[in-house]
């Protein structure tokens, strides 16, 4: 910990201000109109994916709330107060329906 701390004093008390190197423009070191381009490029394409994954979450929130509603409890079920009809497959009294009822011995 002791040498980061005398390096960290090294490169805060020099006396030179910071400047170029000798050859060096300010043109060469900036990323200029180019770069300023790629970078908007970069930016206004990441706004139009949020927007997008947004508007996808969104939608996809939606679809499951209205299978949700589709699939409450007593919706779509045959329990419209009718009776089965007699002899229909699955009827109390039907013979072939499987289900005799308790079996005594």
């Amino acid at each position: 910990m002791l040498p980061m701390i005398k390096l960290l004093e090294a490169v805060s008390s020099s006396s030179e201000s910071p400047s170029l190197k000798a050859g060096l423009s300010e043109d060469q070191v900036s990323p200029g109109f180019l770069g300023f381009l790629l970078t908007f490029f970069v930016v206004a394409l990441t706004a139009f994916l949020i927007v997008d994954m947004v508007r996808r979450i969104r939608r996809v929130r939606y679809r499951a709330q209205v299978a949700g509603e589709l699939v409450e409890p007593g919706f779509g079920e045959a329990d419209s107060g009718a009776e089965p009809v007699a002899g229909a497959a699955g009827a109390p009294n039907d013979p072939d329906s499987g289900d005799h009822g308790p079996r005594r011995h």
